[in-house]
């Protein structure tokens, strides 16, 4: 029987991620995202704004 050798993925500090959603509403200084069964609430700077793709 071989041994699987089991690869760690390991996510570190300020790394980017991407998630699929539905957004629900856009505010000032928030969106709010369902994904799955919940909707969480990001909150965006002016920054943050220019790299959002809807």
């Amino acid at each position: 029987m071989k041994k699987e050798k089991q690869e760690k993925e390991t996510l570190s500090v300020d790394s980017t991620i991407s998630l699929k959603g539905i957004v629900r509403a856009i505010f000032n200084d928030t969106i709010h995202v369902q994904i799955g069964g919940k909707v969480i609430s990001l909150p965006i700077s002016n920054k943050d704004s220019k790299n959002l793709s809807l």
